[in-house]
Parts: structure tokens; C-alpha cells; sequence
């Protein structure tokens, strides 16, 4: 059955837009200060991050362009690599944003709770019964269908965008007017090298890229997008475009108003901007705005995740009742249900996602990296394409070797600031091909014996 194809660029760009946006800008810089040490650093780190993540956006542009496939992040790995190394990468990928999506909806239902709840009732149960309806809630939206899912996507998206607008307009309600100048301090008390500032560099690049990173999801829909040759890297690079703008805006906005030594150890910085605007009720409103930003992240990650483990159905990397599609509105409807329910099970295991997330960035800048690289194949292999129908990045190569070189930066960095991390990481993905060459012995023997 051919798939339907009912996403517009404005559906796309929305998505992307979702995909990266999630609660990480609310609380990374604080990060990011803590490492960069002085606000030059700081405002250079999210500049870099933000130059890296438009190398990797025409990057991906490009191979989604040639490579339009419903799955196409699993897909990429498939054909450039080896199966084993999609299915090791992916799976990860999935239940990291499983748990990505209960840890966020626990933050959303956090905050809800506070407003809506009396505060005998703000207990972590009720924070657990919350966040679970709203992943049920939008599960069985997803089942009404893409379109609808889309449609959904958009609102809570522009909800998205209206609140980081407005926090950013909490420069024009007042700033800090304590003047501390802030100092770059060494481990040995001398004076900073280049190296000093490299190495501080690569610290903040971890939490920038961490904030930037899941706009590379996007090429999951290539086979449901209409016209998807042109709308593919149309939506990605506007919709980074979009992100870039408020990411830097936002920054700016936090070290004016709270101040940047303030800023390296402040909590709830959403909060301080949302209380210079509206005052004491700007929490209260805070928490209704992050709860509609929480639901797109939510909704968002139901929306691309069953798409590459419905690519892994069809190489048969998982079952095969992993394409099972319904009749009336084409759901991916074991995919999705599977996905919902390792999210939910995780809503009870919260505690332990900083530890799962800790192992797992260092694979996903890995992963970064080599599906980039894909690019190289891709040229070849489909030169033969008509120019005037795909999307072709300019100033090829260099733009995607400054972006694998950015990540390997990055991987190195998690490396020498938590070598346990990256050595459990490597450990979790060698576990993922060891069970990717045992299924694929365990369905041949069936086929053999059938």
C-alpha cells in the first residue's frame, strides 16, 4: 500500500521545531555559564552550536532530499553501514526518548501540579497519574492519524514559540544592575591559554549540542511529506532558522536580566523572566506555558519514534508485526502502542534517566557523526538524480566535515569529563548488536525449519 502523503512544509517546519525545543533551553544555560566561566565564551558557545547545527541541517536537508523513506534515520545507517549498526544506534535513540518523554512530561506535570493541585496533593503519585494521562491523551490522538497528530503538533508548537517570544521579552521589564566581573579561572591559578579556552569550549559544546540536537528526526517522514524532495529541506532549514533566533535571543535575555555570575547557579530560570513580566503571578503562568510545551515535546516524539521502529519492522531487525498499519488512518499502530508503553513503564524508573541519558549522549554525538557521513555515500550512489529535483547543499564538503568534526569534538569531550559514561555507552551499544546477530540467527533457524 503506497503511503499517504499529508505533511505540508508548515507541518514539518512545526515538527522540527518540536523536535528540538524541548525543556533543555530552559535550564542548559545555566550549564553552559558554569562551564564557559566568562560571558565571551559563553555567547561563543552557543554561536558555534548554533553555526554546527546549520551544517548539520543542510546536511540533513540533502540526504533526506535523495533519501525520502519513512524511517530514514534508521534507513541511513541500514545502507551506509551495516543493519546492526542502525539497529544498535536506533534502539538507543528510542529508549532514550522514551525516557526523555517521562522525564519531561514528570517536569510539565511538576509544574502543573503546583496550580491546579491543593498541596497535600502535589505528591510525586499524582505527578506520575498526571504525566501518564497526558501521554495517554496524546496517544490516542496519534490514533486518530497523522493528519490530525500534525494539526495537534502545529498548535502546541506556535504555544511553543509564543512562550520563548515572550520570556525574551522580559529584557524590556528590567535587567541586572549588579556589576560583577566575571573571571576565567584555571585549575593551576595562571593566567588562561588557548588551550584552557578549548577545553572550556568543548564543556559547553556538550549541553549547547544536547540543546540543539533532533532536527536530524525529521528526515523520518520523507515518506509521508508532500513533495518531500523540496519540502524536506525547505522545513529543516527554516525551522532551525527559527530555533537559532530564539536560542540566541533567549541567552541574551537570561544574562541580562538575572545577570551571568548570578546566571551559573541560578534554578528555575524560565521563572525569573516570566516573574519580570507578569510578577508574582509569572510563575503560574510559567507552569500552564511549560505543561503546552511539555505536550508538544510529547506528542512530537510519538509522532517520530514509531516511524523508525516501523523501518526496523521492514528490514526485520525487529517483527515483522512492527509494520502492522491500520485500515481507516494508517496508523503505525503496534509501533506506536510500543513506544507509548516503554514510556509509560519509565514514568517509574524517573529517577534513573540522568544516569540512562548520561550514557547515551555519548552515542548519540557518534551517531551524529556518521549519519552525516552518510552524505558521502549518498552522492555517489544517487548522482544519477535529477539536480533540478533534489536539494544540493552548497560549499560540499566542507560544510558537513565542520559538522562531523564538531561532534567528534563533542564525543571526545564527554570522554575526557566522564570516561565511565562513554565506556557504559559503548558497552550498551555492543549489547544492542550482540541481540541484533542473535535475532537475526533466531529468524533464520525459523525460516530454515518453516
Amino acid at each position: 500500500m503506497p503511503e499517504k502523503k499529508q505533511l505540508s512544509l508548515f507541518d514539518l517546519s512545526m515538527i522540527v521545531v518540536s523536535l528540538v525545543i524541548g525543556m533543555g533551553i530552559f535550564r542548559t544555560p545555566v550549564n553552559v555559564a558554569s562551564k564557559a566561566q566568562i560571558p565571551e565564551l559563553f555567547f561563543l558557545a552557543w554561536a558555534v552550536g548554533g553555526f554546527v547545527a546549520l551544517c548539520g541541517a543542510l546536511t540533513y536537508a540533502e540526504i533526506g532530499s535523495r533519501y525520502p523513506v519513512t524511517g530514514g534515520y534508521y534507513k541511513i545507517f541500514s545502507v551506509c553501514y551495516h543493519p546492526s549498526i542502525a539497529f544498535a544506534i536506533n534502539c538507543i535513540i528510542v529508549v532514550s526518548n522514551a525516557a526523555s518523554v517521562a522525564g519531561v512530561s514528570l517536569i510539565g506535570a511538576e509544574y502543573l501540579s503546583k496550580v491546579i493541585l491543593p498541596a497535600d496533593l502535589q505528591t510525586a503519585n499524582y505527578r506520575i497519574a498526571i504525566a501518564g494521562t497526558s501521554i495517554i491523551i496524546f496517544y490516542l490522538i496519534n490514533l486518530l492519524g497523522l493528519k490530525t497528530s500534525s494539526k495537534t503538533q502545529n498548535i502546541l508548537t506556535v504555544i511553543k514559540i509564543v512562550m520563548v517570544v515572550t520570556l525574551i521579552g522580559a529584557v524590556f521589564f528590567g535587567e541586572q544592575t549588579t556589576s560583577i566581573t566575571p573571571i576565567f579561572n584555571t585549575a593551576t591559578g595562571e593566567l588562561p591559554t588557548w588551550s584552557d579556552y578549548g577545553k572550556a569550549l568543548g564543556l559547553c559544546l556538550i549541553a549547547v549540542s544536547f540543546s540543539f540536537g533532533g532536527y536530524q528526526q525529521t528526515i523520518n517522514f520523507g515518506g509521508e511529506a508532500k513533495e518531500a524532495k523540496s519540502v524536506i529541506p525547505r522545513s529543516i532549514i527554516i525551522g532551525l532558522g527559527i530555533i537559532i533566533t530564539l536560542y540566541m535571543a533567549i541567552n541574551y535575555a537570561y544574562v541580562k536580566v538575572i545577570g551571568f555570575e548570578q546566571l551559573k547557579t541560578a534554578e528555575s530560570i524560565a521563572a525569573i523572566l516570566a516573574g519580570q513580566i507578569f510578577g508574582p503571578a509569572g510563575f503560574t503562568v510559567l507552569s500552564v506555558l511549560i505543561f503546552f510545551s511539555v505536550l508538544g515535546y510529547v506528542n512530537v516524539n510519538l509522532l517520530s519514534n514509531p516511524r523508525a521502529m516501523y523501518a526496523m519492522g521492514e528490514e526485520k531487525a525487529l517483527p515483522a508485526i512492527f509494520t502492522k498499519k491500520t485500515k481507516k488512518n494508517d496508523v503505525m499502530i503496534v509501533s506506536l502502542t510500543v513506544f507509548t508503553i516503554i514510556a509509560i513503564l519509565t514514568l517509574f524508573y524517573a529517577q534513573t534517566f540522568d544516569k540512562i541519558l548520561n550514557y547515551t549522549i555519548f552515542l548519540d554525538s557518534i551517531g551524529m557523526a556518521f549519519s552525516a557521513a552518510a552524505i558521502f555515500y549518498l552522492r555517489k550512489t544517487t548522482a544519477h538524480l535529477d539536480k533540478s529535483t533534489i536539494y544540493t547543499m552548497k560549499f560540499y564538503p566542507l560544510l558537513p566535515i565542520i559538522f562531523i568534526a564538531a561532534y567528534l569534538f563533542v564525543t571526545v569531550s564527554i570522554y575526557s569529563d566522564d570516561p565511565a559514561a562513554a565506556t557504559n555507552g559503548l558497552a550498551i551499544f555492543a549489547g544492542f548488536v550482540v541481540i541484533y546477530f542473535i535475532n537475526k540467527f533466531l529468524n533464520r533457524k525459523k525460516e530454515q525449519s518453516a
